[in-house]
């Protein structure tokens, strides 16, 4: 559904977007996450040939965006983070309109959304609240059946039962064939929607994984031995076995690093593994160098958004941009950056 290839964004010295190759597979749910002025919306304006790219191409739809963006935007609805509205209109007056304007608008489906939003239509927009625009704007975008949606901030200022329908309308759009790509903040979400995510950091697009990928990874936190778990995390060792080590990532929790060790001694200190796969290998293995007060859960979204915006270890088992190309991006990224 959609393909960039060396996609890149420049506005004068600052590279909004960099060399990104991305693939979104028709039919799937595909998440974008990074913080403000990573680069989600450069990437997304230039899908939809809002702007148009410094190098690289992206096609959606087997539709070249630079060369015919009209067609490609016929095949999407977008909403972006910050809809506006026409204020002198009513809220059905609004969805009277935008269902005229587009090619594949639907009233009717317009006016289901706006019921199960439970948003009142008679009020005008310029007397709506926030949560009552952002419904509004779910109703505008969710009407028209196009092959693409892609949704910014979907469920940004509304309550937590509506937020679950809106996710919930995120899932019937894949059942019914279409593609979405997600961007949200909240990682929960994420995790209930999409089959696959990518992460984009100051412009690179650093990492990306499938949800079937992160539900094989697991944590594990323990006590070991002060001398066991020195060797465990020194590069040098061979203490880890070579049919664990490529799926094993170790480290000392931030105490034990300091050298004061769990129980406040140096005699033991708290490991953190994280895991790729099976997990009885790794457990049989933990239980021969005597770990203690174990505990096992699974890595979950926040650890790799932490490993990728925050300069941590990335856990094993995902595939990721190559670091020459991150640290690049870095060097050249100014301390103030505009968002994207």
């Amino acid at each position: 559904m959609v393909v960039c290839q060396g996609l890149s964004k420049r506005y004068g010295d600052f590279d909004a977007l960099r060399a990104c190759d991305l693939t979104v597979t028709a039919g799937e749910v595909f998440g974008l996450l990074g913080p403000n002025g990573a680069g989600k919306t450069t990437l997304i304006r230039l899908m939809l040939g809002y702007i148009h790219p410094t190098a690289g191409t992206c096609r959606v739809a087997d539709v070249d965006v630079v060369q015919d963006s009209v067609a490609v935007r016929r095949n999407v609805s977008y909403l972006p983070g910050d809809a506006r509205l026409p204020r002198h209109m009513r809220g059905k007056g609004v969805l009277e309109f935008f269902a005229a304007m587009h090619p594949d608008g639907d009233l009717n489906r317009s006016l289901d959304v706006a019921q199960r939003l439970d948003l009142n239509l008679r009020t005008h927009v310029a007397f709506m609240s926030t949560g009552m625009r952002q419904k509004l704007a779910l109703a505008v975008v969710l009407g028209p059946r196009t092959p693409l949606l892609v949704l910014d901030e979907p469920t940004a200022n509304l309550d937590p039962t509506v937020r679950a329908e809106v996710l919930q309308m995120v899932r019937e759009a894949r059942a019914d064939g279409r593609t979405v790509m997600l961007s949200s903040h909240v990682l929960s979400e994420i995790e209930e929607t999409c089959g696959e995510v990518a992460f984009l950091r100051r412009g690179v697009l650093a990492h990306r994984l499938t949800m079937s990928e992160l539900f094989q990874q697991h944590r594990i936190t323990g006590d070991l031995d002060r001398p066991v778990a020195d060797r465990l995390v020194d590069p040098n060792s061979d203490a880890i076995p070579m049919q664990l080590a490529d799926r094993l990532v170790c480290s000392l929790a931030d105490d034990a690093a300091g050298g004061s060790g769990a129980s406040g001694s140096n005699k033991s200190a708290t490991v953190r593994l994280d895991t790729s796969g099976d997990l009885a290998s790794f457990l049989g293995w933990l239980d021969e160098l005597g770990i203690r007060r174990m505990r096992v859960e699974p890595l979950g979204l926040r650890a790799v958004y932490d490993a990728v915006h925050f300069g941590q270890t990335i856990p094993v088992g995902f595939s990721t941009a190559p670091q020459d190309v991150i640290q690049a991006a870095d060097a050249s990224r100014p301390s103030k950056e505009p968002v994207s």
